[in-house]
């Protein structure tokens, strides 16, 4: 008989910042827009998120099942992203412009933007002067005009 942990229901968002994380759970951004489904912490331990629709979550959120008794830590899991890197801040400007208007999630950086990978827009990019590497690192793109994760 083989016997596996159960899985835990996280229902809420701890806003208590003394509570101390008991387990980890790596999400892509893409994944922290989604509220709900079955997930699996980094130590492979199954969880469901049964979370209010209250916007996405953020690294460093904590989550909690219904007693409270196990916290779960979201934290960024490392993605397939393009690094873009221009010889003048206008180029970037010029290349966050045309992503923009293809509804390309991105994160902004005064040297570089970071967007998923996608070949199609490498070769963009590339063709339009810009320098373009790969590279795998946690993604936390800017949430729009409407809301959602503001860098500081």
């Amino acid at each position: 008989m083989v016997v596996t942990d159960a899985v835990v229901v996280l229902e809420q968002r701890l806003q208590n910042s003394s509570a101390m994380a008991t387990l980890h759970l790596p999400l892509t951004a893409e994944e922290r827009t989604v509220l709900r489904g079955r997930r699996t912490t980094s130590c492979g331990r199954p969880v469901l998120l049964q979370l209010p629709r209250m916007g996405s979550l953020q690294p460093g959120d904590l989550l909690g099942d219904q007693s409270g008794s196990t916290v779960v830590e979201v934290t960024a899991a490392p993605e397939a992203l393009l690094r873009v890197q221009g010889s003048h801040p206008l180029e970037l400007l010029q290349a966050a412009y045309h992503l923009g208007n293809r509804h390309v999630a991105l994160e902004l950086h005064e040297q570089e933007l970071l967007l998923p990978e996608d070949s199609v827009l490498a070769t963009m990019l590339e063709g339009r002067g810009l320098t373009v590497s790969r590279c795998l690192q946690p993604f936390a793109p800017e949430g729009g005009a409407y809301g959602g994760h503001q860098h500081g």
